[in-house]
């Protein structure tokens, strides 16, 4: 008799498994990760082909649990969190095949048979703890619809496998990751546990544990405008994934959270609603892939009732229209302006959007060198974009990781060649060591026709600083002012980075007035300045974990003390042709006697009958130290004909 069973001194094991293939009083549900349950890749899995991060090993039977083939310890740790056993799951209830049965249970017992409680680490063993019991869904507790399902498990491995579940729960509750998302995942796993298995010897300390414990960490986790304290965007969607089936499960088994675990979680769902760009994804600043997480808005809407929620889960189909158009996030300085919602008469998807990163590197080892750095979107794409994280391995010639953390991978600019904060190599690893840089928030204007965000970033590794200035017009167009000012000379470089597509078609056009770059939906144009040197270079850009294409880099360069680069980027629906200057634009900086706190830029677009100027009079950081000035725009048509 095993005291960690339920009912331990009074059913036998077939009783004990039939108890729970027949048990009703408990509500729960799996939560699938799509790729790994699709049937190609489950198939895959019963062959021993196994595929993470883009790497795939055959293995060998019986499976070695503690050999990694790969030289990346994120691959090990993903084949110990067994996303893969709810899809064997899965299988077996869509086909009635027993092969996936049959490997569940072939492949949890060797993982029991050989792997110590504290291999690779804690947190491996909350991401497996929710995967075994979100199979054990479909291959115990969901079973009515299965002929001949309770004769089909053996009841000594389900009482194996119930013994090492509350063994790794009892671990996970002396193991517990000290803060950030680590610790998140694990008290769900705990609370996951507790909720689901209540007859568990330990059950009831383990809801205690960590219903006390998901409150405290839930203030820890969250700042207080709702953004996840890594200030990954990523990992912000992931804790907050947690943190609602946290919540979706308490109420299905009426069990109270604390006071305000709901008001935190729905200010992380506000981020989050307006983080998605138009297309439905979500840009990844700092660590992180790129991803849609609208499933998650979907289940805050009807958790809570809200159908702004819903409004952007369904790209504007169903729900109402947020009440803000725009939005700034106070603690973590990540700033959101976009068009509109749809609701007037451009499509959702049509709309124009960027993001603003004005914050600092977050807690943890998350991340990113990339103060002041933006992405932007329009008309369903993605033209500007932050590279995203790629790998965490830094073995091979290159170190990758390096390259996509650092300052030059990111749209913003570069100064001497250096990250914004001291990043060297450690005995083992690359680890910030320096301050990292003061960076701030200025200006936050927002009205129907312009929308105005000034920031600025002092790094310790240098004594340049820099102001960006950012005016949106008319949601149109964006124009981006960096001003650089420092006691001695220095090499600044403004950088943009575009996506993979942009490579087809991008053309460099140079006149008198303007330099302009073409991709097939952005153009981008600086006024011509003789001290000014234009680069364009292949970077890289990932979308998900051990992925990467080639992408055009964008590098206009001076050395000065003190400068200004001037940028517009104007996107388009249609692509721009190739053959010719598709598109008269013409940016210049006007000397300004009468104004002298202002700079003054004037946007000219000329069509074959008419020309449309406007002109835009933005406060000059060094003049505007109280910030008592803001930004104002004309514009004025000219009917030039029929054409």
């Amino acid at each position: 008799m095993n005291a960690a069973l339920p009912f331990a001194d009074k059913l036998t094991a077939q009783a004990r498994l039939r108890y729970f293939q027949q048990r009703d009083s408990v509500s729960f549900f799996p939560i699938l990760d799509a790729e790994m349950t699709q049937r190609e890749t489950i198939d895959n899995v019963v062959a021993n082909r196994f595929t993470f991060n883009a790497e795939t090993y055959h293995l060998d039977a019986p499976l070695n649990w503690l050999v990694n083939p790969s030289d990346d310890i994120e691959w090990h740790i993903l084949l110990h969190k067994f996303y893969y056993a709810p899809g064997l799951g899965k299988a077996w209830h869509e086909t009635a095949d027993n092969h996936y049965l049959k490997q569940w249970i072939k492949r949890t017992d060797s993982w029991i048979d050989q792997t110590p409680m504290e291999c690779i680490a804690a947190e491996v063993t909350g991401r497996r703890v929710q995967n075994w019991i979100y199979a054990w869904y479909f291959f115990i507790a969901n079973t009515a619809k299965i002929e001949n399902a309770p004769l089909l498990i053996p009841a000594d491995f389900h009482d194996r496998f119930l013994c090492s579940l509350a063994e790794q729960v009892n671990y996970l509750c002396e193991h517990l990751a000290p803060a950030r998302n680590h610790r998140t995942i694990s008290l769900y796993a705990i609370f996951l546990a507790a909720v689901v298995f209540p007859e568990m010897p330990d059950a009831a300390y383990w809801l205690d544990f960590s219903r006390h414990e998901i409150q405290r960490n839930i203030q820890q986790d969250l700042l207080d405008d709702g953004v996840q304290c890594e200030l990954s965007t990523d990992y912000h969607h992931l804790v907050l994934k947690n943190y609602l089936a946290i919540r979706r499960l308490a109420a299905r088994n009426a069990v109270t959270m604390g006071a305000d675990f709901d008001l935190r979680l729905n200010r992380a769902l506000d981020f989050a609603l307006y983080a998605h760009k138009p297309d439905g994804e979500v840009p990844a600043f700092s660590d992180g892939d790129v991803s849609s997480f609208t499933d998650l808005l979907a289940q805050g809407a009807k958790l809570f009732q809200r159908q702004d929620l819903l409004y952007v889960a369904t790209q504007g189909k169903r729900g109402t229209v947020p009440q803000q158009r725009n939005a700034y996030f106070n603690h973590s300085g990540y700033v959101i302006l976009r068009s509109g919602w749809g609701e007037k008469k451009t499509a959702y998807k049509q709309e124009r959007y960027l993001m603003f990163d004005c914050g600092s590197l977050g807690a943890g080892n998350h991340g990113h060198l990339d103060a002041l750095s933006i992405e932007i979107a329009a008309f369903g794409r993605s033209l500007i974009v932050d590279p995203a994280r790629y790998t965490y391995n830094e073995g091979g010639k290159i170190n990758w990781r390096v390259k996509f953390r650092g300052t030059e991978a990111h749209n913003t600019v570069l100064i001497d060649g250096k990250n914004q904060t001291r990043y060297v190599q450690g005995p083992r690893r690359y680890k910030i060591k320096g301050k990292e840089p003061d960076t701030r928030l200025h200006t936050f204007f927002t009205s129907e026709k312009l929308d105005y965000l000034h920031g600025s970033t002092q790094s310790h590794e240098y004594d340049a600083c820099h102001h960006r200035q950012i005016l949106f017009v008319n949601g149109d167009y964006w124009i981006i002012v960096d001003t650089l000012k420092s006691p001695s000379e220095h090499r600044y470089e403004q950088l943009f980075h575009l996506t993979a597509e942009a490579q087809e078609g991008m053309l460099t056009y140079n006149n008198a007035i303007n330099c302009q770059i073409t991709t097939p939906h952005l153009l981008i144009a600086t006024p011509r300045n003789q001290t000014q040197l234009f680069v364009t270079e292949t970077g890289y850009v990932s979308k998900r974990y051990g992925e990467k294409q080639a992408a055009p880099v964008l590098r206009f360069v001076r050395q000065a003390k003190n400068t200004r680069f001037i940028t517009v980027l104007y996107p388009f629906a249609e692509p721009l042709k190739k053959q010719r200057a598709p598109f008269n634009l013409f940016v210049s900086l006007l000397p300004n006697e009468k104004k002298k706190d202002f700079n003054v830029i004037t946007i000219t677009q000329q069509s074959k009958t008419s020309t449309q100027t406007d002109i835009c009079f933005l406060p000059r950081p060094e003049n505007n130290k109280d910030e008592s000035l803001t930004p104002y725009c004309t514009r004025s048509y000219r009917y030039d004909g029929y054409g």
